[in-house]
C-alpha cells in the first residue's frame, strides 16, 4: 500500500455542472499550484449529466500539487427551487413563496439523501422540510 499523500489544502466549490468557469477556479484554487484545466476537466466530466444544475465539490490539494475531487448533490435550497419552478423565496418573512407538494419534496430528499446524514427517505423528507420551512415554503398536505 503506498503512503498516505499530505494534503495541504480543501475547499468546497459550487458551479454550475458541465461548465465551471477558470476564473472561479483561479480565484480558489490558483495559490495551491495545482493543475487547473486538469480540475475543470475532472470536474465537468463528473457533472456533465447534470447540466443545469449548481453541483458542489470538495476539492482536496496535496503536497505534490495532485487532486482529489468529491462530488456532491446540489444544495437543498437550490433543489427546491428548482421543484417550484425557480419560485421561493430565501428571505424570511417573504411570501408568496410557494408550496411544495409531498412528491415534489419525496423527489428533492431522494436525491438529497447521499449527503444527508440519514438513510431513511421520511427523515430525510424531515430535514428537506426544514429546509424549505426556513425559506418561506409550505409544504402541501
Amino acid at each position: 500500500m503506498p503512503p498516505k499523500k499530505k494534503q495541504t489544502f480543501q475547499v468546497t466549490i459550487e458551479m454550475p455542472a458541465g461548465d465551471a468557469p477558470m476564473m472561479d477556479l483561479g480565484k480558489m484554487l490558483g495559490q495551491t499550484g495545482v493543475n487547473l484545466v486538469e480540475v475543470k476537466r475532472s470536474y465537468d466530466a463528473g457533472t456533465a449529466d447534470q447540466r443545469g444544475d449548481l453541483v458542489p465539490a470538495v476539492v482536496t490539494v496535496f503536497e505534490d500539487r495532485t487532486f482529489e475531487l468529491r462530488l456532491k448533490t446540489p444544495p437543498t435550497s437550490y433543489l427546491i427551487k428548482k421543484a417550484l419552478g425557480g419560485k421561493g423565496s430565501t428571505r424570511p418573512g417573504h411570501d408568496g413563496a410557494g408550496r411544495l407538494t409531498r412528491a415534489q419534496l419525496r423527489a428533492v430528499a431522494e436525491r438529497k439523501l447521499p449527503d444527508l446524514n440519514t438513510t431513511d427517505i421520511e427523515a430525510a423528507m424531515r430535514i428537506v422540510a426544514g429546509t424549505a420551512r426556513s425559506m418561506g415554503v409550505s409544504i402541501a398536505e
